[in-house]
């Protein structure tokens, strides 16, 4: 029998932060050592960070590479590391993933397959490596294996898919099956997005029964580099069936996950499989001198399925709260910011993205303990308590159409999260400037309802603009992040106003929907995530209907009455953008559920014609959002995800088909 213990390690990288990035790599392989791990395997491009985007063209970014590469593999004796690099062969830049041992590099497998959708651009720094080529590079002055080989340690094969060549149908796994390897390392950098999860677990646990092999997966964890968050799953399978699983969304820096494994085991089960039949024909074999050594415990027994907050019946809820939370907490201490600042209106967003804010330091602490993040945010105030560390400001700027109850709403959510919380009026400001104006027109700026709403939208926008530059002020002497405060449906139809309540550094909740945030905020009051429990203070939040508070108070100006009812914008938004349909094909899906509670199809006609004029009106809007953080499927940044022109046509000739 073989023994042998194996890792699946994540680590939260920064791009280009080489020496950051190296410390926690050899943090990861102490921590190996510690827990007698002979194969560890850590996430696709670990040694450089995955979001180092155009800077990978550099050449000096591939030597600094290679040098640093040299020098992690020092520290491998005794062990076999797998760490993510890129590789530049002559004229081409490659994703590898290098086999470390013995204090040498011995082997680099090159990824197959790039993924170039979404937020993945790979095609543009790097390419594709061809299916049973193989040759060498030279690495820090010494020749070493690249290409589609498979590793041979003293009898044990040991093979490499690299993130998206384990996601298409024809997967290197059917060669490292025929080549009879015993270890796959899956090297990962797969970008989070609501129940994502359970098809990467899919994924290995079928490699490891297609090849009767154990599997080793990590993947990318945390805000590397701005907007795309990693969750760090980690997984080990092994023939078929799953031994071990790390947790989700860690904000530890470095995490290990082991399992022991028989190989002897593994090789009978494949002797077994008269379907499965092994030969070196065509497969690129490197000899490596190795010796193993018995793992100090029997092999791992099998692990049912995932039972927690993950699979839970509020595992949408919790990923939420626990990926935005992570993602603000990253962005924070590697922007070197010193806090947050959010301009809390008393509405469902901006107590929202306050209650993030919060989550960001709770949710670390009861992970890490209070000392720990302390140590990596040295702004916290110690006496802050458990709410929010010191971290966040909020502050309430009232005018003239401002209630009484998004006063005391927000008093109560910047309460509920420990904030240090201001009111202001801005009533006088606003004033100025309309008067500046006035005097410029040589009029009065009037308000008006329906076709008579003479200077509405510029009384309107003035209020929220003239709320920008005292937040950023604050902001500023704090040192701190401002938290702009829009939603994914109000990005869908422009509903926001430019340098008004889109000011701010992030954006983090411009990648949900107006529907599912106001569910989730019920649920952070009744509810919460496990181990937190419910903030009822933020229900006074909830029993608000959504408005922008910038009409007169006797016009009663809610968000749905400007626009459609939200749940109804957003199966639009899902169906024009999401599932490319035109005006009439969203009018025949939608017909069947909304006609009847509208009245009729006349109304959802309307409702209809106005999302797509109002999308197409307001790109230039969302070219100019602050950075979001991608959250699912159904994103509308177009800088990583949904590109539209600012300037087009307008769906004027399918508009025109849907009044037929």
């Amino acid at each position: 029998m073989r023994w042998i213990r194996v890792a699946a390690a994540t680590v939260n990288q920064t791009p280009l932060d080489w020496a950051g990035n190296l410390v926690r790599l050899r943090r990861g392989l102490v921590e190996a050592r510690r827990l007698g791990v002979q194969f560890i395997v850590f996430p696709e491009l670990s040694l450089t960070g995955y979001g180092c985007e155009d800077a990978f063209h550099g050449l000096a970014h591939s030597r600094r590479a290679e040098r640093h590469l040299a020098e992690l593999a020092a520290d491998t004796t005794g062990l076999i590391a797998v760490v993510g690099v890129p590789v530049r062969l002559q004229h081409g830049l490659y994703i590898g993933a290098a086999f470390l041992a013995g204090g040498r590099i011995v082997g680099i497998v090159a990824k197959q397959h790039l993924a170039g959708d979404g937020v993945h651009y790979e095609p543009r720094w790097f390419r594709p490596w061809p299916a049973g080529r193989a040759t060498t590079v030279e690495i820090a002055g010494v020749p070493v294996p690249f290409g589609d080989i498979v590793l041979d340690f003293a009898g044990v094969r040991v093979g490499a898919e690299i993130c998206e060549d384990a996601w298409v149908p024809n997967r290197p796994i059917g060669r490292l099956a025929q080549a009879g390897c015993d270890l796959i390392a899956g090297p990962c950098a797969s970008h989070f997005s609501f129940g994502k999860h359970p098809t990467r677990e899919r994924i290995v646990q079928e490699g490891a029964r297609a090849c009767v092999a154990a599997y080793v997966f990590s993947n990318a964890l945390g805000n590397e580099a701005g907007r795309v968050i990693f969750d760090g799953q980690r997984v080990i399978a092994a023939g078929g069936d799953i031994l071990a699983r790390g947790d989700l969304l860690t904000f530890r820096e470095v995490a290990l996950t082991t399992a022991v494994v028989d190989v002897d085991v593994l090789r009978m089960r494949r002797a077994r499989t008269t379907s499965l039949r092994t030969s070196d024909e065509g497969i690129h074999l490197v000899p490596i001198d190795w010796k193993w050594h018995q793992a100090d415990a029997p092999p791992t027994r099998p692990i049912g399925p995932r039972e927690d907050w993950a699979t839970g019946p509020c595992a949408k809820e919790e990923e939420f709260a626990r990926a935005v939370a992570l993602g603000l907490h990253d962005y924070l201490r590697k922007s070197h910011s010193k806090g947050f600042v959010v301009s809390l209106s008393g509405g469902a967003d901006s107590a929202a993205v306050a209650t993030l804010a919060a989550l960001s330091y709770r949710l670390a602490v009861q992970e890490l303990g209070a000392e720990e993040v302390a140590r990596r945010l040295p702004q916290v105030e110690p006496d802050a308590g458990a709410l929010c560390g010191g971290l966040l400001d909020t502050v309430y700027q009232a005018t003239a159409n401002s209630g009484d109850e998004t006063r005391d709403a927000a008093a109560s959510v910047a309460m509920a999260l420990g904030a240090r919380h201001a009111v202001w009026n801005v009533e006088e400001l606003v004033r100025g400037y309309r008067a500046l104006v006035e005097g410029t027109l040589g009029r009065s700026l009037e308000w008006g309802t329906g076709d008579l709403a003479c200077d509405d939208v510029a009384l309107q926008n003035i209020q929220a603009r003239v709320r920008a530059p005292g937040i950023w002020m604050l902001t500023n002497v704090r040192g701190a992040l401002l938290l702009a405060t829009s939603n994914r449906s109000e990005a869908a139809v422009g509903y926001a106003t430019m340098d008004g309540d889109t000011c701010g550094s992030l954006s983090p909740i411009a990648g949900i929907d107006k529907s599912a945030l106001r569910r989730w905020l019920r649920w952070m009051g009744e509810t919460g995530p496990e181990g937190l429990g419910p903030m009822p203070g933020l229900l006074a939040v909830c029993q608000l209907p959504p408005t922008a508070e910038l009409r007169p108070p006797d016009q009663h100006q809610t968000d749905e009455a400007d626009l459609m009812p939200y749940d109804l914008l957003d199966a639009i938004e899902r169906l024009a953008i999401r599932d490319r349909l035109e005006p009439a094909e969203v009018l025949a899906r939608l017909e069947p559920e909304w006609a009847e509670p509208l009245g009729g199809a006349a109304l959802l006609r309307t409702y209809i014609a106005r999302f797509f004029r109002l999308w197409c009106r307001n790109q230039w809007k969302r070219e100019r959002y602050a950075p979001s953080f991608h959250l699912d499927d159904e994103n509308l940044d177009p800088k990583t995800w949904c590109r539209f022109p600012i300037l087009s046509g307008g769906f004027d000739e399918e508009l025109g088909e849907l009044s037929r």
